[in-house]
C-alpha cells in the first residue's frame, strides 16, 4: 500500500491532476460563491457593456484558481524546470487567459443554447478543457520535453 502511494505521488500526471483539482474546487466554490451570494444582479454595466453575471463570476473565480493551480504546479509538480519564475507564471497566465475565454464559450454554449445550470455549466466545461492543460503546462509554461520525465530514474 505505501509502495503504491509513493508510486502515486511521484507520478507528475497525478500530482497535476491534484494540482489542477485545488484549483478547480477554488474556481468552482468562487464561482458558486460570487453567482449566488454576491453578484446579486443577472446583468452589470462594466464601461459601454452589459455583462452576465455569470461572465464575471467566471473571470473573478477563474484567475483565483489559476492562481492557486500555477502555486500548487510550480512547487509540486514540474519542479525541475529551469526556466525563471517570472517566465512560467507569464507563461502559465497567457495559457490561462486562452483556457479562459475556451471556457466562456463553453459555458456560454451550455447555458444559453443548452439551458444549463451556470454552475454545473462550470464544472463540464473546465473539465472538457482539462487534459490539454496538462501537455501546454509541460510544455510550454514550464519548458519540459514530454520524455524527461518519462525517462528521469526518481519517477519509475
Amino acid at each position: 500500500m505505501v509502495s503504491t502511494t509513493k508510486k502515486l505521488i511521484n507520478n507528475q500526471v497525478v500530482r497535476f491532476v491534484l494540482s489542477a483539482g485545488a484549483g478547480f474546487v477554488v474556481d468552482i466554490c468562487a464561482f458558486y460563491l460570487f453567482y449566488h451570494n454576491l453578484l446579486t444582479e443577472k446583468t452589470y454595466h462594466i464601461f459601454n457593456a452589459t455583462v452576465r453575471n455569470s461572465t464575471i463570476s467566471l473571470a473573478i473565480s477563474f484567475f483565483l484558481g489559476v492562481m492557486v493551480n500555477f502555486l500548487i504546479t510550480r512547487y509540486l509538480v514540474f519542479t525541475e524546470s529551469k526556466l525563471a519564475p517570472y517566465k512560467q507564471f507569464a507563461r502559465f497566465i497567457s495559457v490561462a487567459t486562452i483556457g479562459f475565454f475556451a471556457n466562456l464559450g463553453a459555458i456560454k454554449i451550455l447555458i444559453q443554447d443548452f439551458n444549463m445550470y451556470p454552475p454545473v455549466a462550470r464544472i463540464a466545461a473546465a473539465l472538457s478543457l482539462f487534459f490539454a492543460s496538462f501537455f501546454v503546462h509541460k510544455l510550454f509554461s514550464f519548458s519540459l520535453s514530454l520524455r524527461h520525465h518519462a525517462v528521469h530514474p526518481d519517477n519509475q
